[in-house]
């Protein structure tokens, strides 16, 4: 990245003014060792959910909530998020942030589990949105989950899609490398997705289903 580039993009991340909600929500995020997504793609899902109009919506990583009250901020009124986490401790931090926004309980479900047991009991075609943000080993299979979900006009979100810029690099071979690479053809070659890289963040991959 050119310094000036590596300027715009600190400049870019910086830019969104996060309120008290999302601080504390970042703060249990450290204290349960985890790593929200930045600023940046916080606000870049709250406007992808907004944009897109969705309703209903399936985050695959729950973590302290950053990223669910992001797209909860976007979604409409009546509109449910389902997130999903294995770790018990995670989904009580994201629930204590969505309750100090102020979101009615039944507009989350938070759901305790692996995503490889859990989105194959989701309902085909009833998703407005996912978003993937777990274990990076498991994105190949939670995308094609993703494309089953999603209904037609439908946003699939991947996080991390650049894996800290190694991704761009066929010399480095790390599995979650490899992984993210596989992910990114897997989508560019489906015929019924229409897809985009944006460098938010460590890259956010976007792509609507036809």
């Amino acid at each position: 990245m050119s310094a000036d580039k590596s300027t715009s993009w600190s400049y870019a991340e910086g830019l969104p003014v996060e309120d008290e909600v999302l601080r504390r929500a970042r703060e249990r995020s450290h204290e349960l060792g985890l790593f929200p997504v930045s600023a940046g793609v916080s606000a870049a899902l709250t406007v992808l959910a907004a944009s897109s109009k969705a309703q209903t919506a399936v985050e695959v990583g729950t973590g302290a909530g950053v990223s669910g009250v992001a797209l909860l901020r976007g979604m409409g009124p009546r509109a449910v998020l389902t997130t999903i986490d294995p770790d018990v401790e995670h989904l009580k931090a994201a629930r204590e942030a969505f309750a100090e926004v102020g979101f009615p309980a039944n507009r989350t479900r938070t759901i305790s589990g692996r995503g490889q047991d859990v989105l194959p009991r989701l309902t085909d075609g009833a998703y407005d949105l996912v978003f993937i943000d777990a274990d990076k080993p498991s994105f190949p299979d939670y995308v094609s989950q993703a494309v089953r979900l999603l209904k037609a006009g439908g946003l699939l979100v991947v996080n991390d899609a650049l894996d800290k810029d190694r991704v761009s690099d066929p010399a480095i071979r790390e599995a979650s490398t490899v992984v993210l690479r596989r992910v990114g053809k897997m989508i560019r070659d489906n015929d019924s997705l229409v897809s985009a890289m944006l460098p938010t963040g460590d890259g956010l991959l976007l792509a609507v289903k036809r």
